[in-house]
């Protein structure tokens, strides 16, 4: 098959701390669950995307990425 996408927004919260999204005071668990929920359904997590931006860098919201190969021949 071919490989097919999806994308889902996670809303970003600020209530400090170290964030592997690339900034301080930056925490969210949403793509924690967002990840799992579509592990169960054949789609991998394949990245990031800020999607909203505030000034000075911190991100409001991201699209995670989410692929995953099409059932039948192309």
């Amino acid at each position: 098959g071919m490989l097919e996408y999806e994308f889902e927004t996670v809303q970003c919260d600020y209530e400090g701390g170290y964030s592997l999204f690339g900034g301080i005071g930056l925490e969210t668990d949403g793509h924690r669950e967002a990840i799992l929920r579509r592990a169960g359904d054949g789609w991998r997590y394949a990245g990031f995307i800020p999607k909203k931006q505030r000034a000075g860098g911190f991100i409001e919201s991201i699209d995670l990425i989410f692929q995953r190969e099409t059932e039948g021949e192309p």
